[in-house]
């Protein structure tokens, strides 16, 4: 691979007609660098040298997250974001050894649906991700509340009657309240009101909080709790640097350096075509010295354009999942 630091900026240059080459590149550099990923592959009996485009990636499970330390050899780091999860289940760890190319992936993929965050006003109703220290939510949250400038931007934990207050004062300047599907459907029931100049994001998620509903049901009651058109979703998760974007009805835009392929659900190995629902793989180039080829416990389906729609998870996910080893 070329100097590693022109590299890593060249990923958010990436386009349609580059990102193929830029795949394979990182691919040959994971395949010898990465031992997990190197241990993956030798146990499919894969080499390397037979992965010739995209769809011959063997997706790493994305269970090894949470078993492993998934790091490039020789990027020694013990700082990491970790997923949520009770005491007794085990957790993911993403290891971060460059944090510059995270916060130029969140900040990059934000601008591009939304522009700069100093436009907005941003509140963050995130409480089960603020009760750990570590959570990748919370920390591209803090970064975009810190460029957001706005006085009565930042987190607001439980006091939902002070959140409430705040959304009331229209001070002109277009707000986003980004909150966990829960704590807005707290929100929601306790304070509604009608809104204005407000994007309402969810993050998904109940953590055991509440039954699961869709996200049809859930947009259905944000809607006519604030009186808005469309509920807008964020899709990322602890394993990935990068994040997708949903403007409406469930339907998420990748940034140019994301990539989604739908996996067969019984056929780990066998890809879909667009419209057909499956495993959602998921190609980020900005995981460079992690792994960019995750294969996650998400069902969903790809459209037109690198869009693409989640459909629910696995049953029993951590068991079933894509694995193809136990790792």
């Amino acid at each position: 691979m070329q100097d590693i630091a022109r590299f890593t900026e060249s990923i958010f240059e990436v386009t349609a007609d580059t990102f193929a080459g830029k795949a394979l590149a990182i691919f040959n550099y994971q395949a010898k660098e990465n031992a997990v990923y190197r241990d993956f592959l030798q146990y499919l009996d894969i080499s390397p040298s037979s992965v010739k485009s995209i769809s011959d990636i063997p997706f790493l499970p994305i269970s090894a997250f949470k078993h492993h330390k998934v790091v490039c050899g020789g990027l020694e780091t013990d700082t990491y974001f970790e997923s949520s999860g009770t005491t007794d289940s085990q957790r993911s760890r993403h290891y971060i050894v460059d944090r510059m190319t995270y916060e130029n992936s969140y900040l990059s993929s934000f601008r591009q649906v939304y522009g700069d965050p100093i436009n907005y006003r941003i509140l963050a109703l995130l409480p089960s991700y603020l009760e750990r220290s570590n959570a990748s939510l919370v920390d591209m949250c803090r970064g975009l509340i810190e460029r957001s400038g706005h006085p009565e931007s930042g987190f607001y934990l439980h006091d939902l009657q002070s959140l409430s207050q705040v959304l009331s004062n229209d001070t002109g300047i277009k707000t986003i309240l980004i909150g966990v599907s829960f704590a807005l459907l707290d929100l929601a029931e306790q304070f509604p009101q009608s809104l204005t100049n407000t994007i309402i994001m969810e993050t998904g998620g109940m953590k055991g909080r509440r039954s699961e509903i869709t996200r049809e049901a859930l947009h259905d009651v944000l809607r006519n709790a604030f009186n808005v058109d469309v509920v807008h979703s964020e899709y990322g998760m602890t394993e990935l640097f990068s994040q997708a974007y949903s403007t409406g009805y469930g339907i998420f835009q990748c940034p140019p350096w994301m990539r989604i392929i739908i996996r067969d659900s019984e056929d780990p190995l066998q890809l879909l075509e667009t419209g057909k629902t499956g495993g959602v793989n998921i190609i980020d180039l900005a995981n460079l010295h992690s792994c960019s080829f995750i294969a996650t416990d998400d069902l969903g389906s790809i459209q037109q354009d690198n869009r693409f729609s989640i459909a629910g998870r696995f049953d029993n996910s951590d068991i079933r999942g894509c694995n193809l080893m136990t790792l």
